[in-house]
């Protein structure tokens, strides 16, 4: 039977809840145990697929076509353990499913409450295909206090009851801010939000102290005294140079050990983090560096594009190189074609992700243009094939009028919006005007490669799997006159309706994907794609 982890956090917001839970998950896997890391997240929305990029960073698809937090990506790049719909849930969705069933007459006449039938569900979601693991952990989104939270927190205080003694340990992540006019690390805050939760009835086993300054022994016997925790329980957590050197930080600050204590189990074995020394050397010592730009939409909050950023660090791993990300809005180039070489030219190579929506994507063509006429390497992601076709179709194949039907009515679609296609489910429909939520082409898919193309060879097979995110395809009544103007359609669907890769034979590097590789990308893993092209990107820097 599993034993589960839950994870709370107090104080403020992001103080690195979903990081920390990924970590512990490595450490322990890193121990010999099997692991699922878990979201709970307290508003309103079903899942994060509506909501703008600005309020909540990426939205994280997984293989079966779930819209979800972005923290299930750390969960991922740090386990390797493949999320899936069941492992993240909103008050929104909880809601639903309840007044789906109080519709139906499922609860037979009786009263529908938070206590039982809301704890219920959120303790059903919790539990639910855990057979096959040793550990779950289960992180609370939100604050310990806040009104929305409450009903997960009274979840959790009785799931504990029901598993039993030495089957959960409550993990509270808070912050112990340093005031530089006193210059003292203080601790009331912490002493604070570990009473609230206590109030609630979850008393924390194991604290894990936010500080940007080391924490002091005095201090730590404080904090174990007023919390109620063991001293060797209390966890410094500082500031790490990167966020892949965290696991091995909190290890040689007793994490994972205290985490077996509490639990009542043998110590065991060291955990093996070869991987984690590997990767952090990598990244300590690199021997060179190449400077990508991403020329995007919502490039005002570097988590809209959380796992783009972290593989083409992935990449830089790979290739034993930093890095260098500068992130560029499209929109600069609209309008002020002045602003084009200036920031185009010092670049090693250029990558236009996905998008939704017409602003910027006459910036996005301009940089494409760029980066195909100065044999820059180039990778699109999503909307950045498709305007990579448009560019194409614009300036090659005699086509000026070619556009999207996202943008509006065009007489030449060279994309345009899928209205259905074959899934594991079977055949999809989809019409103009309907829900947003849940409704794009979404999660894994199979893709067929050409045999003697650049992709097959970076992959190293004809058969791919990837993780879709869009509703809008390119048009492949356009394919002829697109492959004559030199853009090759290599990646397929299987059934060869939808177009999945392209690529420039003439071009060092220029390949544009339907699907978004950075969603398979980890530390350990690079996708071959990002390693390829930060390959190429090395290749560039010589040149220049």
């Amino acid at each position: 039977m599993a034993r589960f982890i839950f994870i709370t956090g107090g104080v403020v917001s992001s103080l690195g809840k979903g990081l920390m839970a990924a970590a512990l998950g490595a450490l322990l896997q890193a121990r010999g145990y099997r692991v699922r890391i878990r979201k709970f997240d307290p508003y309103l929305n079903v899942d994060p697929g509506t909501m703008s990029p600005y309020q909540h960073g990426e939205v994280y698809v997984t293989d079966d076509g779930a819209e979800t937090d972005l923290d299930l990506g750390h969960y991922e790049r740090f386990t390797g353990v493949a999320s899936r719909r069941s492992d993240n849930v909103t008050a929104g969705r909880i809601y639903q499913s309840i007044i789906a069933r109080e519709r139906r007459g499922d609860y037979l006449g009786a009263t529908v409450q938070v206590i039982p039938h809301v704890t219920d569900a959120i303790k059903a979601f919790a539990t639910a295909d855990t057979d096959d693991v040793d550990f779950v952990l289960c992180e609370i989104g939100g604050t310990v206090g806040d009104i929305e939270s409450l009903p997960f927190i009274e979840a959790v205080r009785q799931l504990r009851n029901d598993l039993g003694r030495g089957m959960s340990v409550s993990i509270h992540v808070t912050l112990v801010p340093y005031i530089a006019a006193a210059g003292e690390l203080k601790t009331k805050p912490t002493q604070h939000s570990v009473r609230e939760l206590a109030s609630l009835g979850v008393q924390p086993d194991v604290l894990v102290c936010r500080c940007e300054h080391p924490l002091p022994e005095s201090e730590r016997r404080k904090i174990a005294l007023f919390c109620n925790v063991p001293k060797e329980a209390v966890i410094p957590a500082l500031d790490a140079p990167s966020i892949y050197a965290v696991p091995l930080q909190y290890h040689a600050e007793g994490l994972d050990a205290q985490v077996i204590h509490a639990f009542g189990l043998p110590p065991g074995r060291e955990p093996d983090l070869a991987r984690w020394v590997d990767i952090v050397d990598r990244l300590k010592s690199p021997e060179g560096s190449v400077t990508v730009g991403v020329v995007g939409k919502y490039v005002g909050l570097p988590d809209a594009y959380k796992s783009l950023n972290e593989a083409l660090i992935h990449g830089g791993i790979a290739n034993r190189v930093r890095v260098d990300i500068r992130w560029i809005d499209a929109e600069l180039f609209e309008g002020d074609a002045s602003e084009i070489v200036p920031r185009l030219e010092p670049l090693h190579a250029i990558l236009v992700p996905g998008a939704f929506g017409e602003r910027g994507a006459e910036g996005k063509i301009a940089a494409i243009r760029f980066a195909r006429e100065r044999r820059v390497p180039y990778l699109g992601i999503c909307f950045g094939m498709q305007m990579a076709c448009v560019e194409t179709a614009r300036n090659l194949a005699g086509i000026p009028a070619a556009s999207s039907t996202e943008f509006g009515p065009t007489s030449e679609p060279v994309v345009g919006m899928i209205h259905e296609w074959m899934s594991a489910e079977g055949l999809q429909q989809r019409e103009e005007g309907g829900d947003l939520g849940g409704t794009m082409r979404l999660g894994a898919y199979p893709a067929v490669l050409a045999g003697n193309s650049h992709a097959a060879a970076i992959y190293g097979t004809t058969e791919i799997s990837e993780r879709h995110r869009h509703r809008y395809e390119v048009n492949t009544a356009y394919r002829e006159r697109l492959e004559a103007a030199g853009l090759a359609f290599t990646g397929m669907s299987p059934d060869g309706r939808l177009p999945e890769i392209v690529e420039r034979p003439d071009h060092p590097w220029f390949i544009g994907v339907q699907f978004h590789p950075e969603l398979k990308s980890k530390p350990f893993a690079p996708h071959p794609l990002f390693a390829s092209f930060i390959a190429a990107a090395i290749r560039q820097s010589r040149l220049v």
